[in-house]
């Protein structure tokens, strides 16, 4: 499944457009995350904890969407926008969706 947020992939046509898909993951910070990523907040640098919770929860977002993808029986995604939101009780979760274009090419 090609996955791009191109909105056409050179040297392959699109055949048909399938529709929109789209993936969605909700990714909890636990208490240990929080303390020292406020730590970092006061000191500086980067949160490697959350940076690692943000990359799961967009790589699961983009497995979600190939998925349905592939059961409309698309060959590629394109024109994949990808956003994120904290929400939750005190924004204590992290929201990543992704959403793009189901194809077929030739």
């Amino acid at each position: 499944m090609i996955l791009t947020t191109t909105p056409t992939l050179e040297g392959k046509p699109v055949k048909s457009y399938l529709g929109i898909v789209a993936g969605e993951a909700i990714m909890g910070a636990n208490i240990f995350r929080d303390m020292f990523a406020g730590i970092r907040d006061i000191v500086g640098g980067r949160s490697g904890s959350y940076e690692t919770v943000f990359r799961d929860a967009r790589a699961e977002a983009l497995r979600e969407l190939a998925e349905e993808a592939k059961a409309m029986g698309a060959d590629a995604v394109i024109g994949i926008q990808l956003s994120s939101n904290a929400v939750g009780a005190s924004d204590s979760m992290l929201m990543v969706s992704a959403t793009g274009t189901a194809v077929k090419l030739y």
